[in-house]
């Protein structure tokens, strides 16, 4: 009797409207996977897109799904001029779909092994000169109402390297600013431990000490960062903000929050430090990911070649 039930049950999930199963999908990558929010996010955004063009073929449910449906819409992407890596995150969504689906017994073949995605030149990433640097961190103004959380937020971002998301769920007590350090939870809810340099302390120390007990209202939570309302700042604020000083002070406007990432570790190779523990830093799962900053320092590769080269 119980196996006529799941049996029963197995094939009202599997008929049940595409929508609907990716809706759980969804539920289950925020619940069970632990993915970041703005993962979550992409992911929701593709597959929102990938039912629109099933819909448009009259496909209703996970079943009907073929290899060559899934290959067409990647061509119909292709076509509408998205980059390859939004091309490429749209598959790996279709395929998180569909091993989910084999999983809770939705469909009986898993046929993701046989998609092939684009091929991607690895990028070099984009980052800034320490002078370009320097000029971006003075673009703040002492007389600007915001300026000393403005201040701290360029200087915690190039001393320590985190992402614009990590930095906007920092918390007070996430700091120890007397040892020197903060504590943040990256991708995968993974937390690392980040030193902070002495300049970036002084600036945090003085938006804390003079402007957040300001800022602060009734309905403020512990978040470090922010707003003139008292919420804490998103990490579109702290785009919007790094894109605006990084404009002021004359530097090219692709330049982002990320871009000082990419500074803290080119920079911090440059100045020798060891890859792992940059990789450590930066919150890397694979070193591999971190290997690409050693490409882009051609300055340093330059030097050793001419002295360890036999004929430089």
């Amino acid at each position: 009797m119980s196996s006529v039930r799941l049996q029963s049950g197995s094939e009202k999930l599997a008929s049940a409207p595409l929508g609907q199963s990716i809706k759980d999908f969804l539920n289950y990558v925020i619940v069970e996977a632990g993915l970041s929010n703005n993962t979550v996010l992409a992911y929701g955004r593709d597959l929102k897109g990938f039912l629109a063009y099933c819909n448009s073929k009259k496909i209703n449910c996970l079943q009907q799904i073929k290899p060559v449906h899934i290959q067409k819409y990647m061509q119909v992407l292709s076509r509408a001029e998205k980059s390859e890596s939004t091309v490429k995150r749209c598959l790996v969504a279709i395929r998180m779909l569909l091993r989910f689906s084999k999983l809770t017994g939705r469909i009986c073949d898993d046929f993701t092994s046989i998609l092939e995605g684009p091929k991607l030149w690895q990028k070099l990433p984009t980052y800034c000169s320490k002078k370009q640097v320097i000029d971006l961190l003075n673009a703040p103004l002492p007389d600007e109402p915001f300026y000393l959380r403005d201040k701290a937020i360029l200087e915690l971002l190039y001393a320590t390297g985190v992402r614009a998301s990590e930095l906007a769920g920092l918390k007070t007590s996430d700091l120890n600013l007397n040892i020197g350090y903060l504590r943040c939870l990256g991708k995968g809810n993974r937390e690392r431990v980040i030193p902070i340099g002495k300049v970036a302390i002084a600036a945090t120390i003085e938006y804390l000490r003079d402007l957040r007990p300001k800022l602060a209202k009734s309905h403020s939570t512990d978040f470090l960062l922010l707003s003139r309302t008292g919420l804490p700042l998103s990490r579109i604020e702290i785009w919007r903000l790094v894109k605006k000083y990084a404009i002021r002070a004359g530097l090219p406007r692709k330049l982002t929050a990320h871009t000082l990432r990419h500074c803290f570790a080119t920079h911090l190779l440059t100045g020798g430090a060891d890859l792992r523990s940059v990789q450590e830093m930066l919150g890397h799962v694979d070193i591999a990911t971190t290997q690409i900053y050693t490409h882009v320092d051609q300055e340093r590769l330059r030097k050793i070649h001419k002295t360890y080269h036999p004929r430089p």
